[in-house]
């Protein structure tokens, strides 16, 4: 037992001679490249978060990525130190890297779009967008999709690819937005007459605004109506309430004065063979 426990000591002793320095500034490098990987994710979070065009979600992916790829060389330079063949086993990981690139194409296709997505902002959370055949509010953007409800309601959930990769009408980027109506009245009605009370209507509604300028004109002489287009500035969130509103007190107000909105209708002769 006393041989067993003196060949332990000096096998002790003889990896401490051989290794000690290497295990020394094994541990060396390991406790600054953590401590610097820390700092490093803290400092790009401080640095992204001042930034009002990049989204936290953006801010805590870009950091904590930074951090792995520092744990990752600090780590290959930990196994350098042991005579690890550091240059084989970045090869195996470029390797692996690619392969798994290649398997997630379609993932990793959606991360860059979101990452594309919180950069650029073209919305935010709350608009209300049509983008990738869907129209609905913005609920959530993600690195990999983005959720978005219906005017019911309904949970639409799109990869940011397809955003990304599409026009994208944002209806909530402008404090305000044009109403446009096309009101028909009768060929026997009073043009300017209409007019003037379609105008009486608009100056009625506060919600109306008065710059940029009420535009209300003919627009088309149409089969069964002259066709009057009305174009009203308000504010986006007014936009709904007051194009509602704007249909129903014009027709109120023509049926008070007896201007006709009439139904579509066509002239048939009849000849008969004498």
């Amino acid at each position: 037992m006393e041989n067993t426990a003196q060949e332990y000591k000096d096998m002790v002793v003889e990896i401490a001679m051989n290794h000690g320095l290497n295990i020394i500034g094994a541990i060396l490098i390991l406790i600054i490249g953590w401590t610097f990987a820390g700092w490093a994710k803290k400092f790009v979070a401080k640095i992204l978060g001042k930034s009002k065009k990049i989204d936290i979600t953006l801010t805590f992916f870009l950091s904590s990525a930074i951090r792995y790829v520092i744990l990752i060389f600090t780590i290959i330079a930990v196994l350098g130190k042991f005579g690890v063949e550091t240059a084989s086993l970045i090869a195996i990981l470029g390797a692996a890297s690619l392969a798994i690139g290649l398997a997630l194409q379609g993932t990793l296709s959606n991360v860059a779009a979101g990452v594309m997505l919180l950069i650029f902002r073209p919305f935010k959370v709350s608009d209300f967008i049509n983008a990738a055949g869907h129209a609905g509010t913005v609920k959530a953007l993600g690195l990999f999709v983005t959720e978005m409800a219906t005017g019911d309601n309904v949970q639409i959930i799109i990869p940011n690819s397809q955003i990304w990769g599409s026009s994208i009408q944002n209806f909530s980027a402008h404090a305000t937005r044009r109403v446009d109506l096309v009101i028909g009245i009768g060929y026997d009605d009073d043009i300017d007459k209409a007019i003037t009370e379609i105008n009486n209507v608009i100056n009625a509604d506060d919600r109306a605004l008065k710059s940029p300028e009420v535009s209300v004109f003919v627009g088309e002489l149409a089969d069964s109506s002259v066709n009057i287009v009305i174009r009203v500035w308000t504010e986006n969130a007014n936009y709904w309430p007051l194009k509602a509103a704007l249909t129903k007190n014009i027709k109120h107000k023509f049926d008070e004065k007896s201007i006709n909105i009439p139904y579509p209708q066509r002239d048939i002769h009849v000849k008969k063979d004498l």
